[in-house]
């Protein structure tokens, strides 16, 4: 019961590395859309997208989401998929959203924020970062 009222850290290498899996399982789930051809032609139907470079940035970004996703899941190159993330996901939230990330568009922004945190702090425990750091 201390602990909760201190205002020191309870495990955060092992809470920092739950979220940032949790955080990569749901990017790779989200990019895992680059491979339905289908949906992937849904979004070109979207204003945004029906310019001549519409169908690469469309597939630049479910790509960059996946890979980005995996990047984070495994604590492989945090830094830079944190960047990745942040990167995507804030153009989607800026350019495709419009910006509107406090009341209609949190999502994007929520990964961006999170992919910011993992720049800056790297990725905690359980990680291949770590698992060569040793070595």
């Amino acid at each position: 019961m201390k602990k909760l009222f201190k205002s020191t850290p309870i495990y955060p290498d092992k809470a920092l590395a739950i979220i940032r899996i949790a955080v990569g399982l749901l990017l790779a789930y989200h990019g895992m859309e680059v491979f339905d051809r289908a949906t992937m032609q849904s979004y070109l139907t979207w204003d945004t997208f029906k310019s001549g470079a519409g169908e690469f940035l469309v597939y630049l970004g479910k790509s960059s989401e996946f890979i980005s996703g995996v990047l984070l899941t495994l604590g492989l190159f945090t830094r830079l998929g944190g960047l990745i993330a942040a990167g995507t996901l804030g153009y989607i939230t800026f350019f495709v959203g419009e910006g509107r990330f406090w009341y209609q568009d949190q999502h994007p922004f929520m990964f961006v924020l999170f992919g910011v945190l993992f720049f800056f702090t790297g990725p905690g425990a359980w990680s291949v970062d770590g698992l060569l750091k040793r070595n």
